[in-house]
Formats: C-alpha cells, sequence, structure tokens
C-alpha cells in the first residue's frame, strides 16, 4: 500500500505555472514527517545549547573574559542579518530543507575549527598573564586591556563564532517554515517545538554529566551536533521555497509595512519596552553560567536547564493565564520576575545562597513566557492578516536583534564605533567584575585536578554548590561584593523599564483578534 502523503496548508502547497498545485511534496507517512520534525527541533537546540549557554564559563575559565562580551553579541548580530539572507535568497530560490542541510553542515565545519583557535587564545593569555606576574606588572583590568588587544587568536575565536552564528541563526526560520509546511494543522506546533526546548535541556544535562561546562569541548559537541543536524535535514520532506517565481518584495524584506505600526502609541510603548528589556536580558544570557561557577556550581551548564524546565511548565500554563490576566499584566509579571531575578542574584553573591540562585534560575520560566510568548501573541492580534510575518519578524529584529545587541555590549563595558562609550552603571552598579581573573585561578588551584563521579553524583551537582575551603576568603569576598554591584545594574533597568510600560500601555487588545483597539 502506498504511503499517504501528509496534508499542509493551501496556501503553503507549491502552485504550477497553471495555477494548479503540483504533485505532493511527499510520499512519507505523517507519522515519520512528525517524528523527523521532532527530530530536528531537538537537534537544532541542543546543536545551540551545547555550547552557547556555558560559553563564558568556558571562557572566563580559560582567561578569556576580555572577548565573552564580543562572542555573545554575535547572535544578535546574526540575528539582524538572518531574516534579510531568508528573504533574499531562502525563500524563493532553494528547498528550506536543503538550505538548511547545507548551512548546518557549514556551520559544523567552522566549529571544528574553533577548538584550536580557543585553546591557541588561552594559551596567549595565560602567558601573559605569567609574564606580568613576573614583571610585578599584573593586575586585572590592564590583563584584560592587554588581552583586548593583542590576543590575535582570541580576535579569531570571536569572528568564527559570528560566523557559524550566520550560519545558524537563519535555520531558526527554516525549521519553522519547513514544519509549517507539513503539519495539518498549526495547533500542531507547539507539540513538534517542544523537543527543541527538551534538546537545549538534554545539551545542558549532557554537559553536566560529563563534565565539559566549563571546557571547550563544548565546541567539539556543537560541531557533532550540527554536522548530524546537516545530514538529517537531506532527509527531511521536501519543502520548496515557499515565495518562489514571485518578484522581490522590498517592503517586505524591508518590514516597511511593519513599522507603520508604531503608529499606534500602545504598540510602540510596546515595541521600545520589548526592545529595552532585552537590554538587562542579555546580562542573564552572557554571565550566569560564568557566575554560578565562581559561585560553586560544578556544572552551570546542567544547573541553568532548571529554566528551561520551568519553561516548558509555564509555556503550558499561558492560556490559563492569559485568559485571567491579560496582555499587560502577563508582560509586566514577567518584567517584574526579571527584576526580582537580578535582586536575588545579587543578594545571594555575598554568602553565596544556594536557594537564591536557584531560584533567580527558575525565574526564567515566568520571564521568557510571560514576557515573549505573551508578546508574540500580543503582535499577532494588533497586526493586520497580511503583515502578521512582518510584524512578528519586526519583533525578533527590535528584541533579539537591537536590543540584545546593546545588552551584550553594555553587559561587557564596551563602546559603539569604537569611540561612543556604552558602560553604563549607575554609581557602583554596573561596574565590571575586574577581581574575576585572580579569582578563577584562585579558585582553579584549590580545586585541583577533577576528580570522576558517578552518573547520580554528576547530576545532584545541577542542585547544589560548594567551593574548596582553601580558597583565600579575601579574593572571595572582593569578587562576591563585585558580582553583587554587576546584577544590580540589570536589576535597576528591569525595574525602571517596568514602570514605563506601567504607567504607558493602556491597551485592552484581545488575541484572536485581527483589529486594533
Amino acid at each position: 500500500m502506498q504511503d499517504t502523503p501528509a496534508q499542509s496548508e493551501p496556501s503553503n502547497a507549491p502552485v504550477s505555472p497553471s495555477g494548479e498545485s503540483d504533485v505532493p511534496l511527499t510520499t512519507l507517512q505523517p507519522s515519520t514527517i512528525i517524528i523527523l520534525l521532532s527530530a530536528m527541533m531537538f537537534l537544532q537546540f541542543f546543536a545551540w545549547g551545547s555550547w552557547f549557554a556555558t560559553l563564558s564559563a568556558a571562557m572566563d575559565t580559560h582567561l578569556l573574559g576580555a572577548f565573552i562580551g564580543g562572542a555573545y553579541e554575535s547572535a544578535p548580530i546574526a540575528a539582524i542579518f538572518a531574516p534579510l539572507f531568508l528573504g533574499l535568497v531562502a525563500d524563493r530560490f532553494f528547498s528550506s530543507e536543503k538550505v538548511m542541510g547545507t548551512l548546518m553542515l557549514l556551520g559544523g565545519g567552522i566549529m571544528l575549527v574553533i577548538p584550536g583557535l580557543a585553546e591557541s587564545a588561552s594559551a596567549f593569555a595565560a602567558q601573559s598573564a605569567a609574564e606580568m606576574k613576573a614583571n610585578g606588572t599584573y593586575d586585572a583590568a590592564t590583563f584584560l586591556a592587554t588581552q583586548s588587544a593583542d590576543n590575535t587568536a582570541g580576535k579569531s575565536l570571536v569572528w568564527m563564532i559570528l560566523a557559524y552564528l550566520l550560519c545558524y541563526m537563519p535555520t531558526l526560520g527554516l525549521g519553522n517554515t519547513i514544519a509549517f509546511t507539513h503539519i495539518p494543522s498549526q495547533d500542531q506546533f507547539p507539540k513538534i517545538r517542544v523537543w527543541g526546548t527538551i534538546g537545549w535541556i538534554v545539551a545542558g544535562l549532557t554537559l553536566g554529566i560529563l563534565g565539559w561546562s566549563a571546557s571547550y569541548n563544548i565546541f567539539w559537541l556543537g560541531a557533532a551536533s550540527s554536522l548530524a543536524l546537516g545530514a538529517l535535514c537531506f532527509f527531511l520532506p521536501n519543502t520548496p521555497p515557499p515565495l518562489r517565481g514571485q518578484p522581490m518584495d522590498v517592503r517586505s524584506l524591508l518590514m516597511v509595512d511593519a513599522f507603520k505600526l508604531l503608529a499606534n502609541w500602545n504598540f510602540f510603548v510596546f515595541a521600545v519596552c520589548s526592545t529595552l528589556i532585552c537590554i538587562p536580558l542579555a546580562y542573564y544570557y552572557g554571565m550566569t553560567a560564568t557566575y554560578l561557577n565562581q559561585t560553586g556550581f560544578a556544572e552551570p551548564g546542567a544547573t541553568m536547564t532548571i529554566g528551561q524546565m520551568s519553561e516548558i511548565i509555564f509555556m503550558l500554563l499561558i492560556p490559563f493565564f492569559f485568559r485571567r490576566l491579560g496582555v499587560k499584566i502577563m508582560i509586566l509579571v514577567g518584567m517584574a520576575c526579571w527584576f526580582i531575578r537580578y535582586v536575588l542574584f545579587a543578594l545571594g553573591a555575598a554568602d553565596q545562597t544556594t536557594w537564591m540562585l536557584l531560584l533567580a534560575v527558575a525565574l526564567h520560566g515566568i520571564c521568557y513566557d510571560f514576557f515573549f510568548v505573551t508578546g508574540f501573541m500580543y503582535t499577532d492580534a494588533k497586526a493586520p492578516k497580511a503583515i502578521r510575518g512582518q510584524a512578528q519578524g519586526l519583533l525578533v529584529f527590535l528584541t533579539q536583534g537591537v536590543g540584545m545587541f546593546f545588552g551584550y555590549r553594555i553587559m561587557a563595558g564596551g563602546n559603539l564605533f569604537g569611540f561612543i562609550p556604552l558602560n553604563l552603571t549607575f554609581g557602583n552598579y554596573g561596574n565590571q567584575v575586574t577581581a574575576a581573573p585572580q579569582y578563577v585561578e584562585a579558585l582553579s588551584a584549590a580545586r585541583g585536578e577533577a576528580t570522576s563521579s558517578t552518573f547520580l553524583q554528576t547530576f545532584t551537582k545541577m542542585f547544589s554548590r560548594s567551593l574548596p575551603e582553601s580558597l583565600d576568603p579575601a579574593i572571595l569576598a572582593e569578587t562576591m561584593a563585585q558580582w553583587r554591584d554587576f546584577w544590580l545594574s540589570p536589576a535597576i533597568m528591569a525595574a525602571a523599564i517596568f514602570v514605563l510600560f506601567a504607567v504607558s500601555f493602556w491597551d485592552r487588545t484581545k488575541t484572536g483578534s485581527d483589529g486594533n483597539s
């Protein structure tokens, strides 16, 4: 008996020049397609989560703290250019699954080069530190400045991370296109997409089990999973370019119609606050793994998966809360949890209070779901049906692109165009943790060689923390005091944005409505 082809949305079916639908896109059974799409989502987010979540811990442990900001801001830069690539090339000329497979194979190849560069950069950093100590000129600020200026391998490392992310970021849109083309209803998408979150969680747990959270082995894991995903893509059902044969629409490409939504006051406030709130969000993504590692969590990659676990729970609860709270309260709750999260990080620094740190990580589910998922629902309700895709693209551009770019740069105390300072501080709040290089060296020396652990012992490390008794209490106190001041800065930002949104946003739009309020 011949396999039954998967049903797809009529608007997604390929159309011949005569106006009639072509032959079915695939002969795969619907159950097979669901399995393939779920595996695609799993590997896609496993490949990202396997290295991105603990990148800062790995770089900080190997004396590359000067390059953490540049490495993380590569993600929003890639996110800004991804829609242009999709609109110009992928949506018009090539099958989506082949483009995605090619990009991931190329990205996997790039990732294979990164461990060698990272080792070279770390060797240079270690040599520089040794020479400065021998000359009696070693201090954290001078060391970081020297690395930023002279560590060529470190600079190349950042460029290679950017190259990988330029390959990876377009696959987020491509993966959604492939999924929506081959499922009979959008209601089935969450069941497939949740495997992406599971993939991120499994990646973090894998790092914890293997003891790789702060190791350059994260790049080997990222390379292997990227190559595996690239190979899988060529077995996915055929997904012709959705805009094949259509003329280039510059208005759509540049989101011109979506930008007109900003003329609506409430949507303007929502867009501005969404962009601004991503500045403190960058602190969480960029520095949490480093912070957890320095407070005594041996495997921060596993610990941070607690946030993704809570994300799944609150994702399922969103419809329940949305009916009772509405858009404004949902978003305010999300913002409030961001403020609470950073305050917990700050207050928990002095004594490395375990429950405060774990609760701060667990709040990620509310922070992300109540703000971003609710925001996507609000945008879908506000935008006319014809430009809903543009509107969602605009929101991603503003948040994951513009907001996160400035967030990572401010987080690292960087600048814009080389001369506009972005080291935003509030008095001492927001200053960089300059004691980190000496502290990391002292912590590594006190810990000594890592000992082998059983699976259960390794798994429990995600919930517990410990610091060696031989660790110098003076350098510990100094470093934790600096972390407290560091985390209070994004807390102040989140609180200010909360107040701005609370007093200026008064929209009663309901989801499912095509019109504006």
